[in-house]
């Protein structure tokens, strides 16, 4: 490929490092153009994320700690109540199991470990066991921990952060405009709420989205300008995945491509902010998906919420093979 096609790009890399962002014509060109080059976007991207990251990856491992059994009414979701596919349904491990797992997790290399909790709030019940637990993983393994757990009141944001959690993970999923399709048991504004309760506890903010759920081009633009006045530190671009139990009608064909315009775009328009290549990267990028790292610098190993991924072993020679390296944390 002629050397100009990548100079021809540069100005994406130039804009959004000397102004936080680009312009809302380059994201929707990024995504409609049919003319947009591929290598030359993800060296414009890649540019980017070195400068704020290096050749570092994160690897995230996810602990679903209760799975099932929610209240909400969320038409992607294989655990929502209108699902119909709840095989998957148990209340919360035991104390012992999850420790277990939090060290697997930190063995395995994980720089975050991720405890998912299914349902609509934290709540009164939960709270406190979430806080004993987190304490002892912390004691026990440098890793940063993660928790997401559904809707936050300030009085549990900072039992979270006082029990040594370092991040609050509470997904926009979509843009404010198309959230009425896809739940109808909780608006927007809720979620947009819980983020700044964690945010003023002190905790770090991990907020994303999921790709291919029936929305435009313009709900994805929305979608990072959201993302940034919330200020998500980080972001998982989730794939959707049509597994049992979903309510999406038309959900989007996906091509290898397209997710990773996707992902240069979040990179171009977040520069700074940790982007994460999540649910669906083995499905979507199929043979592509190493590429996926030049715009992302985090991705998840050992699978998702109610299903499978890439192991440890695999992810880590993903990483390896495109000779980048494995982030952990030296406390």
């Amino acid at each position: 490929m002629n050397v100009s096609k990548f100079t021809k790009y540069s100005h994406l890399a130039d804009q959004a490092l000397s102004q936080g962002t680009i312009s809302a014509e380059d994201k929707l060109r990024i995504l409609d153009d049919p003319d947009i080059e591929l290598l030359p976007l993800l060296w414009a991207a890649y540019e980017v994320r070195f400068h704020y990251f290096k050749n570092n990856v994160r690897i995230h491992i996810i602990d679903n700690v209760q799975s099932g059994l929610c209240s909400e009414d969320c038409a992607y979701c294989a655990q929502s109540k209108n699902a119909t596919h709840e095989d998957a349904a148990y209340p919360m491990k035991s104390e012992e199991l999850i420790l277990k797992e939090a060290e697997q997790a930190y063995k395995a290399g994980a720089f975050r470990h991720c405890m998912v909790f299914s349902g609509r709030d934290v709540g009164k019940n939960r709270i406190h066991k979430i806080c004993e637990v987190v304490k002892k993983i912390k004691a026990l393994y440098s890793m940063e921990i993660c928790v997401s757990a559904g809707m936050l009141t300030p009085e549990e944001a900072r039992l979270l952060v006082e029990a040594g959690v370092n991040r609050y993970n509470h997904n926009l999923n979509t843009s404010q405009r198309a959230y009425p399709k896809i739940c109808t048991t909780h608006q927007y504004v809720r979620r947009v709420e819980t983020i700044h309760r964690a945010r003023s506890a002190g905790l770090d903010i991990c907020s994303g989205v999921i790709i291919g759920m029936e929305e435009s081009s313009k709900d994805i633009l929305d979608m990072t300008s959201e993302l940034a006045e919330v200020k998500a530190d980080s972001v998982p671009v989730n794939f959707f995945m049509p597994i049992p139990g979903h309510r999406i009608k038309n959900p989007r064909k996906l091509t290898p491509g397209y997710c990773l315009k996707v992902l240069c775009l979040f990179r171009l328009a977040m520069p700074k902010t940790e982007l994460r290549v999540a649910g669906g990267r083995e499905m979507h990028l199929r043979s592509l998906q190493s590429f996926a790292l030049y715009p992302a610098n985090s991705l998840f190993a050992n699978g998702y919420l109610t299903t499978g991924g890439d192991s440890v072993e695999a992810t880590k020679k993903l990483i390896d093979d495109l000779g980048f390296d494995i982030e952990r944390i030296d406390y």
